[in-house]
């Protein structure tokens, strides 16, 4: 069986590549993983043309990851194969439409009982199928939706598609992004204003090939999903085991050189979620600028708190109130930008009430505290980290070599069942400068704990060929 599948995956590479033409760098992948596609879209004049006329984007990819435990567990290495086509089509009437299939292979060194231990690696192949057949691939129709683009500044889509907003997030870090069958309206209409509504109603994870609910943890099972909201709690409190997401997002620039964030999320009768945050873009003089920030999140329980808990592992041992999801967070950064370098200083604190619940791949700390695979929105926890950039740019093509690294301290509640920790960070991304449609990248991030068992490295290597 395993040999079946190599040659299946061999035989579509070479497929894959067989039908590549030209030198034309038509797409290019920035460092928080979101794809620029370079090809400007047709206006056609029939819907023969709308997909004669249409663009594929190609990608080739590899992704390996290594995790060694300095005690206790047992050390993964994991590796997957994998590609992507990618279908634009062109524009009839503003309707236009796009599709994306995504097929990925993985190996790994462990067997189905050792599973724990695949860590983030799980998602090179379809856990659930792994789980029940022990087969290491994932293929899915990721992306298939359509757009309207007859409105003035603004667009809607309709279907699979990627929805990036403040709480939900494609993070597309391993070899299928995380997508959502959704309702999405976006528009500039209002001055100095990007608007972004959505509503979603289903989910489907990295390492998943079907879509499912976005708030049962049966089946939403990513890492920072609220364990206590299962399928049986939610019946038997009477509530709905398929409720939408509802989410807001909103960009205001009125103000010059002030951009103000907000957002939003509802999932009615369970949890809701606001943010506000304001950063201010200070020049010192042409070459330096610094940027004060904060972010300000209030979390609203409707009745989760008592189904699930206080806790999104929901065991809410040490909580003041074990049955209530209300909570805030606040956050602060300061970043200092000269030439190509670009100093990070972050600060954030949960309140000590519940846990923070955005389990859609929007990171609560993102930009302030979060670090590669850190978790740091618990009750009753501050961190602190500082992060250097080093050739950062906006095109998604890397000639010079992008560094980004490090340091992050989590001072976490232990009474909580939480650990204090330090997390070090490295990471570069590199177009090969002969042929830029090559991107590698390396990252390197390093647990340090002084637990017995949570002290490890964990190390990938990422190779996207973008055609």
């Amino acid at each position: 069986m395993r040999k079946k599948y190599i040659k299946n995956t061999l035989l579509l590479i070479i497929l894959f590549f067989g039908h590549i033409q030209g030198n034309e760098i038509k797409q290019s992948l920035k460092s928080d993983y979101q794809l620029i596609f370079h090809k400007d879209i047709k206006t056609v004049e029939n819907l023969s043309d709308m997909l004669k006329k249409g663009i594929f984007y190609k990608r080739v990819r590899s992704n390996s990851f290594l995790y060694h435990f300095e005690k206790e567990q047992k050390d993964s290495l994991n590796t997957s194969l994998g590609l992507s086509l990618t279908f634009q089509s062109a524009l009839y009437k503003n309707f236009d439409l796009k599709t994306a299939f995504y097929y990925s292979y993985g190996f790994t060194n462990l067997s189905l009982d050792e599973a724990e231990y695949l860590k983030a690696a799980s998602d090179l192949f379809d856990k659930r199928k792994f789980a029940d057949t022990e087969d290491k691939d994932l293929a899915v129709l990721a992306q298939a939706y359509i757009r309207y683009s007859g409105i003035n500044k603004s667009e809607i889509k309709v279907g699979r598609q990627l929805v990036e907003t403040f709480y939900t997030r494609s993070n597309d870090t391993k070899m299928v992004p995380n997508t959502f069958d959704a309702i999405v309206f976006s528009t500039k209409t209002v001055p100095n204003t990007y608007i972004t509504l959505g509503y979603l109603k289903k989910g489907k994870l990295r390492g998943d090939s079907h879509s499912h609910s976005l708030f049962v943890y049966d089946e939403n099972d990513d890492s920072a999903m609220h364990k206590g909201i299962t399928y049986e709690k939610l019946k038997d409190a009477g509530k709905s085991t398929d409720t939408p997401l509802i989410i807001a997002d909103i960009t205001n620039r009125s103000i010059e050189n002030l951009t103000i964030n907000t957002a939003y999320y509802n999932i009615e009768e369970l949890i809701s979620s606001a943010m506000i945050e304001g950063n201010y873009k200070i020049y010192i003089n042409k070459e330096i600028t610094v940027i004060p920030g904060i972010r300000y999140i209030k979390q609203f329980d409707d009745q989760a708190g008592m189904i699930g808990g206080a806790a999104y592992d929901g065991k809410p041992n040490g909580y003041k109130d074990p049955y209530s999801l209300d909570s805030r967070m606040l956050a602060a950064h300061f970043i200092a930008e000269y030439k190509n370098f670009k100093l990070n200083i972050g600060y954030s604190k949960v309140f000590d009430e519940a846990d923070l619940i955005t389990p859609w791949r929007g990171f609560p700390t993102a930009g302030y505290t979060r670090s590669m695979a850190r978790y740091n929105w618990m009750a009753n926890t501050k961190s602190y980290r500082i992060q250097l950039q080093i050739n950062q740019n906006k095109t998604g093509i890397y000639k010079d070599l992008f560094v980004q690294t490090s340091i992050l301290h989590t001072d976490a509640d232990e009474d909580k069942g939480f650990y204090d920790e330090n997390y070090y960070y490295l990471g570069f991304i590199q177009n090969i400068p002969s042929m830029l449609e090559l991107q590698w990248r390396f990252r390197l991030g390093y647990q340090d704990t002084h637990k017995t068992d949570a002290d490890a490295l964990d190390a990938r290597f990422e190779l996207n060929y973008l055609l």
